[in-house]
């Protein structure tokens, strides 16, 4: 399933850690970076590039957060609704979502544009509402700004 470029990659993570299953998140990283998600294949490949059991992989992509378990859309948006991001409006932005693009928390839009999942933390509570689209950052985040931020990922 992996080719030989990934391989490659996760052999050279394999080699910088004296415990292979130190290699096992940038491994999974590297999973969901090829595939979009962690389904069961992908899992067991990761598991078979670093002689790790099945369950130490499953166990360990299924505590983290950031590891997706199912197909989401082209652009990942995560966004905060904790306590600050709450007090300044976040909850109005997923109701915005939804009306506006179909988008419901744990959903993907019908053109598999964008999915949404709604996070506890950013870090940004100085700055919230916040949210990641991707790997990228954006705070003081209104509905307006939403849209035109959103204008960027096609």
């Amino acid at each position: 399933m992996f080719g030989e470029t990934v391989l490659k990659e996760i052999d050279e993570i394999r080699v910088k850690y004296p415990d292979r299953r130190s290699a096992l998140l940038p491994s999974l990283y590297i999973a969901q970076r090829e595939f979009g998600w962690l389904s069961q294949e992908a899992m067991q490949c990761v598991a078979k590039a670093l002689n790790l059991s099945e369950s130490i992989v499953r166990g360990t992509a299924s505590f983290y957060s950031m590891f997706k378990h199912k197909p989401v859309g082209r652009h990942l948006i995560q966004l905060c609704t904790n306590v600050s991001c709450m007090i300044l409006g976040a909850e109005r932005l997923v109701d915005f979502l939804g009306n506006k693009y179909g988008l419901q928390p744990d959903g993907t839009t019908e053109d598999g544009r964008l999915s949404l999942v709604v996070m506890e933390c950013i870090g940004a509570c100085g700055t919230a509402p916040a949210m990641l689209i991707n790997t990228d950052f954006y705070d003081n985040l209104s509905e307006k700004r939403i849209e035109e931020i959103l204008e960027k990922y096609k």
